[in-house]
């Protein structure tokens, strides 16, 4: 699948931004990150009166065939469980995606297990779960360009009802385990250095963790490009938010980039689409030992430090009412000349 991602890249239009954003009542550049959003969103939209407008936030949920190995603390059982639990919106991504404005949607990208009579959840099923990579690749060919398709299209019909800035979860036992492969053989990095505790794994787990993904990496020797990483090594809901971010690019959509295993699919997305940072702003930090590294990788600053890892989409969604604040003073906060105000000499 294709993507025509352009560059946001307006020399007079960032200048004129720029000269807003510094004439507004302030000290220039007291209001930090705030400044750096509001340019970014603006940049976006081409535009010195940006705006934010029906917010979407997806949560893709897949299971992992490596789940089996013993990489997390909790069994695939929780996949479908904690999936049921966002329908009826006793999640964290559910409190806080309602709080701040999102507008919540669930995907079944590859659960194991068959969901019946659950209008509200979006069914995109490719399989049951991704295959054991110990044994082989994660998908074939055909499954991960499926997986890239379907989230591409989900962004589409987002945008169709008007969202301009659109955010990823994602649900599955094992996907931290994907996300550090994918890492480690994108930035040509040691297993260990990307690899955390996931789920809680105590020191032993972690260790063992560790060996079993060393294995795993080694497997997939011929899986370098960033095509060939996904499939072999990656998750449908990785794939999914990989070739949904693309399209939300593509569509000049801003991304809020969530968590450890939303970032891996970025970094196998920006692999392919280096033009695609333009449109990213990474939410926050995650306590998730690596992701530091992945977003500095990206050239990417995160908005959030609250040490939190819990996935779903809960740090973007977190972050929504920071985005909008950079928005906001943009276009509501007075310049020195209508409020009167002397600026600085």
């Amino acid at each position: 699948m294709e993507f025509n991602i352009s560059s946001v890249k307006n020399e007079k239009l960032a200048a004129e931004i720029q000269q807003k954003i510094d004439t507004r009542t302030k000290p220039p550049g007291s209001l930090g990150m705030l400044e750096e959003i509001a340019m970014k969103i603006s940049m976006i939209q081409q535009t010195e009166t940006p705006d934010i407008t029906n917010p979407t936030l997806i949560v893709f949920a897949a299971d992992h065939g490596l789940a089996d190995e013993g990489v997390s603390a909790f069994p695939k059982e929780v996949t479908p469980q904690m999936v049921f639990n966002f329908l009826n919106g006793g999640a964290a991504v559910n409190v806080f995606a309602e709080q701040n404005g999102f507008d919540l949607q669930v995907v079944d990208a590859g659960v194991d297990f068959e969901f019946e009579n659950c209008p509200a959840l979006i069914d995109k099923k490719i399989a049951k779960g991704t295959a054991n990579i110990l044994q082989g690749p994660a998908m074939t060919p055909e499954q991960c360009e499926k997986a890239l398709q379907a989230g591409a299209e989900l962004v589409v019909e987002a945008h169709l009802k008007g969202t301009n800035l659109i955010a990823f979860g994602e649900m599955g036992i094992g996907n931290t385990s994907s996300a550090a492969l994918i890492m480690s053989r994108i930035l040509n990095l040691p297993v260990s250095e990307c690899t955390g505790r996931g789920t809680g794994l105590d020191d032993e787990k972690l260790k063992n963790k560790i060996k079993i993904l060393e294995k795993a990496l080694d497997k997939h020797p011929d899986a370098v490009n960033a095509m060939d990483v996904l499939q072999c090594l990656g998750g449908f809901e990785i794939a999914m938010t990989a070739g949904a971010v693309l399209k939300a690019a593509e569509l000049k959509m801003t991304v809020l980039v969530d968590g450890f295993i939303i970032t891996s699919a970025v970094l196998v997305a920006a692999k392919l689409y280096p033009q695609l940072k333009d449109y990213l702003i990474f939410a926050h930090l995650s306590d998730e030992y690596a992701h530091g590294k992945m977003i500095q990788s990206l050239d990417g600053k995160p908005l959030l430090r609250l040490n939190m890892r819990l996935g779903e989409g809960s740090g973007a969604a977190v972050a929504l009412p920071v985005v909008r604040s950079g928005v906001n003073f943009l276009n509501k906060m007075a310049s020195f000349e209508e409020a009167a105000v002397s600026e600085k000499d």
